[in-house]
C-alpha cells in the first residue's frame, strides 16, 4: 500500500475509500495531493475486489474547496509533485475512465475545482450540511473544459452560466432540486449512506457497470479536447497579472481589483 500524506486509502466491503486529508486548508489540493489521489484511484482500478470507489473530505466542514489559492498566492504554482506537473487533468479523466463507479460523498463545502470534483463523480450524496458552488472568476480561476461544459450537461445551460458568471454558493437541498446531487441526507448518515450505494453496486454484474460507464462517458468525451485546451490556457492564465491578483486578493482576505483587465475589443 502506498504512503499517502494528503489523502487516506483503504478497501471497505469491495468500496475503495478516498479521503482527502487537508482539513486545514477546507480539503484545498495541491500538486502532492492531486498526485496522491490518482495513485489512488489507480489501486482501486488494480483491485479485483474494489468494485467502487467512494471519494470524500475529511473532517465536517469541507468535501475540497479546489486548488490551494493560498499556495498559488505564495509561489505562483501549486507546490511540488514528483512528476513535476500539477497533473489535475489525469485526475479528472482517472475518475472518468475507472471501469467503477464513483461515488462522492460530499460532507461540507464543494467550492471550485472541489465542485468540478464531485461533478465528474458518477453519483454524489450530500450531507443536509454541503454547499456547493464555484469560485473561480473570484480567485483569478476557471475550468473551460469538463467543469463549465459537463456541468452544463448535467444542471442545463441556464444553471451552469449562473453557477459560473455568479459564483453563488448553493445549498443540498437547492442541489438536489437542480439535478446536482442524487440524494441529501443527515450528516451523521452520510458515510453510512454511500456504503450501501457501494454495497448495492457490488451485488450487480461488474462488467455491465463498466460498459454502462463508458457509454455515459462516450457521449461527452468530445469535451476532452476542449478540457486539455482549457487546462493549457489556465497554466498561462494563472501567472499572469490578473490571475495572480485573484489569489493574492483571497489570501490577503480584500476584494479583487480586476477593473484594469477588461478589455473588449
Amino acid at each position: 500500500m502506498a504512503d499517502y500524506e494528503d489523502i487516506t486509502y483503504s478497501v471497505e466491503d469491495k468500496a475503495a475509500i478516498i479521503t482527502i486529508n487537508r482539513p486545514h486548508r477546507y480539503n484545498a489540493f495541491t500538486a502532492r495531493t492531486v498526485e496522491e489521489l490518482i495513485k489512488a484511484f489507480r489501486a482501486a482500478w488494480a483491485d479485483q475486489g474494489v468494485r467502487s470507489v467512494i471519494l470524500t473530505g475529511a473532517g465536517e466542514k469541507a468535501f475540497c474547496t479546489g486548488g490551494d489559492v493560498k499556495q498559488r498566492a505564495e509561489t505562483g504554482d501549486y507546490g511540488p509533485s514528483e512528476s513535476g506537473m500539477f497533473e489535475i487533468m489525469a485526475l479528472q479523466q482517472v475518475i472518468r475512465h475507472i471501469p467503477k463507479p464513483v461515488i462522492a460523498a460530499v460532507n461540507g463545502v464543494a467550492i471550485g475545482g472541489g465542485h468540478v470534483l464531485h461533478v465528474l463523480c458518477d453519483v454524489s450524496i450530500a450531507s443536509d450540511t454541503a454547499r456547493f458552488g464555484q469560485a473561480g472568476p473570484r480567485v483569478g480561476s476557471f475550468d473551460a473544459g469538463f467543469g463549465t461544459a459537463y456541468l452544463a450537461r448535467v444542471v442545463g445551460e441556464k444553471k451552469a452560466r449562473e453557477i459560473w458568471f455568479f459564483c453563488r454558493q448553493y445549498s443540498a437541498a437547492e442541489a438536489l432540486e437542480m439535478n446536482l446531487v442524487n440524494k441529501v441526507v443527515a450528516p451523521e448518515d452520510l458515510m453510512t449512506e454511500a456504503r450501501a450505494w457501494a454495497a448495492e453496486i457490488a451485488a450487480l454484474s461488474p462488467t455491465a457497470i463498466r460498459f454502462c460507464k463508458q457509454s455515459f462517458n462516450a457521449d461527452t468525451d468530445h469535451q476532452n479536447g476542449f478540457s486539455t485546451m482549457a487546462m493549457t490556457a489556465l497554466d498561462a492564465f494563472a501567472t499572469s497579472e490578473e490571475g495572480m491578483e485573484g489569489a493574492k486578493a483571497f489570501a490577503e482576505k480584500r476584494a479583487p481589483e480586476f477593473d484594469r483587465y477588461v478589455q473588449w475589443h
